[in-house]
């Protein structure tokens, strides 16, 4: 699958977007398997409450499966202005 990382999420890890292989079940899954990757990863994921989650393009939660799913993006939370 794809994984894209926008904003400061991009900056930690140094790359915009990857493919990943994973046998992860759920984005925390995910999250903990690229977390123990590299330190650059483990804090770009430090705070989950930092972050946004969309898979396919479509807003989701920490918990949600990612069966199907071809996409992933991390993203700290948007702000109006």
């Amino acid at each position: 699958m794809d994984v894209l990382y926008f904003a400061w999420v991009r900056e930690r890890i140094g790359v915009p977007k990857e493919k990943v292989e994973t046998t992860a079940a759920t984005v925390s899954d995910l999250v903990a398997e690229l977390s123990a990757r590299e330190d650059r990863y483990a804090a770009a994921f430090a705070d989950l409450s930092a972050l946004r989650v969309a898979l396919d393009q479509e807003l989701a939660d920490f918990d949600a499966p990612l069966a199907g799913v071809r996409e992933v993006a991390f993203f700290p939370p948007m702000t109006g202005g």
